[in-house]
């Protein structure tokens, strides 16, 4: 994947059992933001090809209060599942709440999304990209697991050309599209007529 500075390095690591399986857990240190990402592992990926991937941006209100707004939670966990279903595969855990915003700017943006605007517009009336999210630490993660090419599981195009752009080896972008409902259709809408997501079931 290149020589670059670099931008995550391994910490401390444990088994990790969950309603979705068993998993191992092991926590990154993200070099230039101090934040902390966690690769969530499942079975031998040292040196492997083809692993099935989810690269997953933290969501406080998504992934852990069950937000119906968004259909991150939904993704996490479905992630989850596909991976002990197939017995091999990795979610990297980015903590890069919002797009990357933060919480504090990602709550203000769902004031604005209540008083009429997307998801983008609410971003950008922030003084924020529609999506801030920068890729290198999963580059660097996948790297230290000794991956060697991932089956992604998104609808995102933009994040594959990212980390294709940082070097990461991807044979196949996995369909990993959640079920739409009336709290999040508009929000899925924006995705797919703005930010170009692949998303059908709409």
């Amino acid at each position: 994947m290149g020589d670059h500075p670099l931008a995550a390095v391994r910490g401390a690591e444990a088994d990790l059992p969950t309603m979705f399986g068993d998993f191992r857990i092991i926590a990154y240190l993200d070099i230039p933001t101090g934040k902390e990402h966690a690769a969530i592992v499942k079975g031998t990926v040292q040196g492997a090809q083809n692993v099935l991937c989810r690269v997953h941006s933290e969501c406080l209100t998504g992934d852990v209060l069950h937000s119906k707004r968004c259909d991150c939670g939904a993704q996490l966990e479905g992630a989850l599942r596909r991976i002990d279903d197939e017995g091999q595969g990795l979610v990297l855990y980015l903590r890069q709440e919002g797009r990357d915003i933060g919480l504090i700017d990602k709550i203000a943006a769902y004031a604005l999304q209540e008083q009429g605007l997307d998801t983008v517009d609410a971003n950008l009336r922030l003084g924020h990209p529609e999506d801030s999210r920068s890729y290198n630490a999963a580059r660097d993660i996948l790297k230290d697991l000794g991956v060697q090419s991932i089956r992604l599981l998104t609808n995102n195009p933009h994040k594959m050309e990212s980390l294709r752009e940082l070097g990461v080896a991807i044979t196949e972008r996995v369909a990993h599209e959640m079920d739409a409902h009336d709290d999040n259709r508009d929000y899925l809408r924006t995705k797919r007529d703005r930010m170009g997501h692949a998303l059908e079931r709409l």
